[in-house]
């Protein structure tokens, strides 16, 4: 699996758990991981917001 699969697979399956509440339970993660200094996770959880909102922006086109 690459890097990028891993991401996706990681935002789908955050959705899946949190539904409506994943874009909020990712920030809460972002920001708890800055004040703990784990630049990586903060990285990691910056990519899957990002997934998180294309998978927004194509669910609201269709």
């Amino acid at each position: 699996m690459t890097h990028d699969e891993e991401r996706w697979a990681e935002a789908l399956a955050i959705e899946q758990i949190h539904g409506d509440g994943a874009h909020d339970w990712v920030i809460e993660r972002i920001t708890q991981l800055g004040a703990d200094g784990d630049e990586a996770g903060v990285a990691r959880f910056m990519e899957i917001i990002d997934r998180l909102d294309v998978l927004r922006q194509r669910r609201a086109v269709h």
